[in-house]
């Protein structure tokens, strides 16, 4: 659990030194106080403000910086802020990050201190909060297009408008309870349009609930190269991902495990991963085991790269892989032909894989949700079908009541207390 945010907190929020540049902010009440004591004045608001920066324990020289005074709500944090852009040398970041300690009342934060602030100011909700941790982490474009739009709250926007119809809805089924007993009910329609405002709410959280998954944009989409022993599944792993990651060797049966190899691809992500060669059967308990690893990922699979008999292929979707072209002259075999020594046939892989991830991968202008989130949705999305299916208008109401908790969880307004504690601590200090 992160400390108190009555507290005022300092950080480096700038890359580590040596830089140009080194920004050092600081958030809550005593911010102002800490810009008086270094610069002995307080630069007016929203306003760069150029100063020297002095030790207050024995008024040396620190440095000359630009000051920033940002008073709150309306700040990132929802507290006071000030920011202080001084030269990047390690020294001098050092020297002021200790004369801040150094000042009654400001503590150095903790990892994810200042979103958790921002967070519990109403500044972002929980699907901001987690697309902002994606943002930092991202590697390739694909991610990071897809954090953005989570963090510019698209998909807050639309659970903000399903909690107000579902708001609504509640409301409805409650009127419609209040007059079951009278004749005279005020609007005879109003548990058809229950049931219509209940279906039309589930079948967008149903469409919803087949965007792309987080994990998939953040791990990489995977790409498992499968087939007998030593028909060159090391060899183009190889290629694909520019290096020497797996063994290779005529020896049949080198590869015993798989290998799984991170790579960007023209901006997308991919996990690409070696399998042992598989065969009808082996007497080898070791090879056994690799073959048993070989099929668990290919059932976790999003791409299959066979490189077998087409009548062998694990599954419909698998790709069809000719190898060794270059030592099969002449020979027509069918599948993908291809040769990882020559290259031959190699950009059309990749163009195929390519294309089959944009299939899994958000496009542009689109949002990928994470596991939680999913889950969250197809508890509301099951409240719904509850709701949808009751002819008890007390029934109805309990449903749309749990339904209106899921999606409140979304944003993390119910029963997020153990997942923000384990969120915000891997966020990196300063953020």
């Amino acid at each position: 659990m992160l400390p108190s945010r009555g507290e005022t907190i300092f950080a480096l929020s700038s890359g580590q030194p040596p830089a140009g540049i080194a920004v050092i902010r600081i958030s809550g009440s005593a911010a102002s106080h800490a810009l008086l004591v270094l610069a002995r004045r307080l630069p007016k608001p929203r306003i760069a403000s150029l100063a020297l920066l002095t030790d207050p324990a024995d008024g040396s020289p620190l440095d000359r910086a630009l000051l920033l005074w940002l008073p709150g709500p309306s700040t990132v944090t929802g507290d006071d802020i000030a920011e202080i852009h001084c030269h990047g040398g390690r020294a001098v970041v050092a020297a002021i990050e200790t004369a801040l300690e150094a000042i009654p009342g400001l503590r150095r934060a903790e990892a994810g201190e200042f979103t958790r602030r921002a967070f519990e100011n109403g500044r972002m909700d929980l699907t901001a909060v987690e697309g902002l941790s994606d943002l930092l982490a991202a590697q390739t474009q694909t991610q990071r297009r897809a954090a953005l739009m989570m963090v510019e709250g698209h998909f807050s926007q639309r659970i903000e408008d399903w909690r107000e119809r579902l708001l609504n809805l509640s409301a409805m089924a409650e009127a419609a309870l209040d007059f079951s007993d009278e004749d005279d009910v005020p609007d005879a329609t109003i548990e058809l349009r229950i049931g219509e405002g209940i279906r039309t709410l589930g079948v967008e959280i149903s469409c919803l609930l087949s965007v792309p998954n987080a994990e998939r944009l953040h791990d990489g989409v995977k790409v498992v190269l499968a087939g007998p022993p030593n028909v060159g599944k090391s060899t183009l792993l190889n290629a694909l991902v520019g290096r020497d990651a797996a063994i290779v060797s005529d020896i049949a049966g080198t590869t015993r495990d798989r290998i799984d190899v991170p790579v960007a691809i023209a901006g997308t992500a991919f996990l690409f991963t070696d399998t042992a060669g598989l065969r009808a059967q082996t007497h080898d308990a070791i090879e056994a085991i690799g073959m048993d690893r070989a099929h668990i990922a290919m059932q976790a699979a999003d791409i299959i790269l066979w490189l077998g008999d087409a009548a062998d292929m694990p599954r419909a979707d698998a790709v069809l892989i000719a190898p060794q072209s270059d030592r099969q002259k002449g020979v027509l075999r069918p599948g993908l032909s291809l040769s990882a020594h020559t290259g031959e046939g190699m950009d059309r892989l990749i163009a195929l894989l390519l294309e089959q991830a944009s299939l899994l991968l958000p496009g542009e202008g689109e949002f990928a949700l994470h596991q939680r989130q999913k889950d969250r949705m197809a508890e509301a999305q099951y409240h719904l079908h509850m709701a949808g299916d009751a002819r008890d208008l007390l029934i109805v109401a309990e449903e749309l009541r749990l339904a209106r908790r899921a999606v409140d969880a979304l944003t993390g307004q119910a029963g997020t207390e153990d997942m923000l504690d384990r969120l915000f601590s891997g966020f990196c200090i300063g953020k």
